[in-house]
Formats: C-alpha cells, structure tokens, sequence
C-alpha cells in the first residue's frame, strides 16, 4: 500500500448532506473510507469493462428443477467451462425451486459469456452476475 495523501473536493452542500446520510447508513467510520471504496467500485468496474484483466464473480440462477433436461443443460454448460468455475454451491429452496450460485474466474468477457449462457438456457427463472476483483489491482 502506498502513501495516504490527502486532498480537497468542492461539492454543493446538499449533495453532501446526501453523502453524509449514506456515509452513516452504511456504517463508514469517516467520509475518506466512503470515497476510497465509491474510487475502488469505479476501478474495478472498468477493470470488467476492459474485458482482458484477470477478474472474479459470481452467477446466481434460481430454476424449477422439475423442466425436463434444465438441470442437465445447466450442468453440461458448467463441465464446458470448468476451467473458470471455481466452486458451486446448490440449494434446494422448496420443492420445485433451486438457487445456484457458481464462482467464475477468467477474463471479464469470459466470465460474462458464461454468465450469458447460463442464465439464457429456457426454464431459469432468474440469474445475475455479480462482477468483483482478485484485489492485486488494487494494492
């Protein structure tokens, strides 16, 4: 980690009230630590959007096991790409209702083509992916 500079913003004053209410809401100790972590968010969001940086997610689905062949095409997808899925984790939430959520490695655009194939396969209620970082790029 480097050096801590500081440095001066001009902001009109409600939008700093706003500010201040989440800063408090979300359980910031300072304002510096909300800033720090709204800079992180838009360094790794760029990070995705570049789509060539080594990067980490997660794809939820939420399916009815009960379609014919869904879980099959879900699970054939999944051995494709087995090389960027990292873990996977399934929970049967009622009798008909699964919620899966996979761990993804790889370049951005490699994640999100995975991510659009299995959330595109007919029969899945509900899927998102969640985009994060493996945090080297951040110090």
């Amino acid at each position: 980690m480097g050096e801590t500079i500081r440095f001066g913003i001009s902001i009109d004053d409600g939008l700093l009230e706003r500010f201040d209410r989440l800063v408090t809401e979300k359980g910031y100790v300072n304002r510096s630590e909300a800033i720090r972590d709204l800079i992180r968010d838009a360094l790794v969001e760029q990070t995705w959007a570049d789509g060539n940086e080594e990067t980490v997610g997660t794809v939820t689905l939420v399916y009815d096991h009960h379609v014919h062949d869904l879980a099959d095409r879900l699970t054939a997808i999944q051995h494709d790409h087995h090389d960027r899925i990292i873990s996977t984790l399934h929970v049967h939430l009622d009798h008909h209702n699964c919620l899966e959520v996979l761990i993804v490695r790889g370049k951005a655009s490699q994640i999100k083509a995975i991510a659009d194939s299995l959330i595109g396969v007919k029969g899945v209620k509900h899927g998102k992916l969640v985009m994060t970082t493996t945090g080297r790029e951040l110090g």
